[in-house]
């Protein structure tokens, strides 16, 4: 698989990344021999960069990872999270930038993965009480022990990355960006683009909406976030159905799948994107990694831009408990 850097941090991983956090909580119940299975395909397909978080499942996803990592550590990019703080299977949620708390949970994280260092750290969201330098002045601390390698931040606006990256260099900014999620256009792509920042983009597949593969909110498990998500909701889903027959109508021509679509769109934004899609199926992952081999025109982009244009999805990204910290 083609390799894409991260940011000016000299790592290099698979352009195609692995979204960790459905393994452990959120779509559905978990499985942890499958979600195994799933990590040693990945890696089998050649997919070098994990992406995880100290709140998915309460610290779960973490420890699920590092029993994929005992043998591969030196073979892989890991990327963790923190400032999200919940209690075990609630949905509510604050944000802690504190430096205490930065040095607290890199110090947890460390110790359920099982590693030494961090390769990607992330501000996961930001708490704007709590400066921006000071956080990363404590993130910039961890580099120097050599327990965190590069710094990230998720969900910030252009000019929280242009105070952070004074501070401290920024490799990476992660954003939900997607066919159906363009938000980044307008604000942080271009001052990542002006910083030599790369864009992790995550839920690229518009958290399954534009793989086809649903069509009600039944298709949905019980426990499945994405049945409080306002764009999985009345109207604005057969409004968004309707955007998804779009790219499942290109999937047909170009003789792959829709999600295969949505991926290569995504790639073809620039070598600065990295996307990340989750699951924990080995199907899916496969059909993900597909994707990479799939070449769109001129002509296919142009026409994914005018079906699909910014701000063309119904409703909000999350419920509003989910909302608190974007773009912040």
């Amino acid at each position: 698989m083609e390799k894409r850097k991260i940011g000016g941090s000299g790592l290099t991983v698979s352009a195609l990344g692995l979204g960790c956090m459905g393994m452990s909580e959120f779509y559905g119940p978990a499985d942890e021999a499958q979600s195994l299975a799933t990590l040693e395909r990945a890696f089998a397909l050649g997919v070098t960069h994990y992406d995880t978080a100290d709140m998915y499942g309460s610290g779960h996803n973490e420890t699920l990872l590092a029993r994929f990592l005992k043998d591969k550590r030196d073979r892989v990019v890991v990327a963790t999270k923190f400032g999200i703080v919940r209690q075990p299977g609630q949905y509510a949620r604050r944000v802690d930038n504190s430096p205490a708390y930065v040095r607290q949970a890199c110090e947890a994280s460390l110790q359920r993965l099982g590693i030494d260092t961090i390769d990607l750290y992330y501000c996961h969201r930001r708490n704007p009480e709590v400066p921006v330098e000071d956080m990363v002045g404590a993130m910039a601390e961890l580099v120097k022990e050599g327990k965190v390698r590069a710094l990230g931040l998720s969900e910030v606006s252009a000019a929280t990355l242009r105070r952070a990256h004074a501070v401290h260099p920024i490799a990476a900014v992660q954003s939900e960006y997607s066919l159906w999620t363009r938000d980044p256009e307008a604000g942080v792509l271009p001052a990542c683009r002006e910083l030599g920042v790369s864009l992790v983009a995550y839920s690229p597949l518009g958290r399954g909406m534009l793989t086809g593969a649903i069509t009600k909110s039944d298709d949905l498990a019980e426990n499945d976030f994405r049945r409080l998500s306002p764009r999985f909701q009345g109207d604005n889903l057969a409004a968004n159905l309707h955007l998804v027959d779009k790219v499942k109508a290109l999937a047909a021509a170009k003789g792959c799948t829709p999600g295969q679509v949505a991926l290569a769109w995504l790639l073809a934004q620039g070598p600065d994107i990295l996307p990340i899609p989750g699951t924990k199926r080995i199907k899916y992952l496969e059909d993900n990694v597909g994707a990479a081999g799939v070449a769109l025109s001129v002509e296919d982009l142009a026409g994914l831009d005018a079906a699909l244009p910014p701000g063309a999805a119904a409703g909000e990204r999350y419920p509003a408990e989910g909302m608190k910290g974007l773009n912040a």
